[in-house]
């Protein structure tokens, strides 16, 4: 899941309490503001991996597969799903429990992964959507 949105949860539950103990009959003290400043930097590390998520495209069509990332500035990985090798797909639990998932594709001549669908919902789904891609690649290649 990447590291910002436990770090951002757990900045926003320990400035709420951080709050909770500096605020006194007296007013918001130092550890008032401490607190706030714990708030508003989790909240800020979440929103940043919303937008994240939610500027990321995972495409794939009959011919390539893409990832398509940015808000400002645009990049755009993509490789021809012929040259797919194999895939895997990765779940840990809070992943298997929300529906999400990564799925790892491997390219021909390749040992590293080319590409990574991060975080992808019904990732079994984009799973069988690839391999039926492959799988009819595979027929028209035996009939050519």
């Amino acid at each position: 899941m990447g590291t910002r949105v436990p770090i951002g949860l757990v900045s926003i539950l320990a400035g709420f309490v951080v709050v909770g103990w500096g605020v006194t009959d007296s007013g918001v003290g130092t550890l008032g503001l401490i607190g706030v400043a714990l708030v508003v930097f989790g909240i800020t590390l979440v929103l940043v991996q919303y937008v994240v998520w939610t500027n990321t495209r995972y495409v794939i069509t009959t011919d390539e597969l893409y990832k398509k990332r940015g808000i400002v500035s645009r990049n755009v990985t993509q490789f021809r799903i012929d040259r797919v090798q194999n895939t895997t797909l990765e779940q840990d639990v809070l992943g298997r429990l929300l529906g999400y998932g990564d799925l790892t594709v491997y390219t021909a001549g390749s040992g590293d992964p080319e590409l990574t669908f991060e975080r992808t919902p019904d990732p079994e789904r984009a799973n069988g959507a690839l391999n039926e891609q492959l799988g009819e690649i595979v027929d028209r290649n035996r009939r050519a």
